[in-house]
């Protein structure tokens, strides 16, 4: 299945930000090189991002940028990038993966309300 790409025009409109800004955060390592991908359009050459990875990590930029820096941001994805532990969640709706190291608790909630912590089944030692 491939995956559904976001122009470099439209991510910019879409969350208002600049074209510096986005360069900069790749500078950074906010964003992956590997998540600028060069396509040839009837225009000529245009830059595309993977959209749901590219949307995700915008958001959380910009939601975090006033609480910490960018270069505190850098080192979490960074560190983030080098984790190979993850739980993946497969719905009808799509999968959704999170490393083992972000996450705090796992529970299953029945239909009653009941509920269970599976953390420690689930991840164990491996964090």
């Amino acid at each position: 299945m491939e995956q559904e790409l976001i122009s470099k025009k439209e991510l910019l409109e879409k969350y208002a930000i600049s074209y510096g800004a986005l360069y900069r955060w790749k500078r950074k390592g906010l964003i992956p090189e590997d998540w600028f991908i060069k396509k040839s359009t009837v225009t000529g050459q245009e830059t595309f991002f993977p959209r749901e990875l590219v949307c995700e990590r915008i958001e959380l930029i910009k939601k975090q940028k006033d609480d910490i820096s960018l270069d505190e941001l850098s080192d979490h994805f960074s560190s983030e990038s080098k984790k190979k532990a993850t739980l993946v969640i497969d719905t009808a709706f799509g999968k959704k993966v999170f490393y083992l190291n972000d996450i705090r608790s796992i529970l299953l909630e029945d239909n009653e309300g009941n509920k269970k912590d599976i953390t420690d089944e689930v991840i164990g030692g491996t964090k």
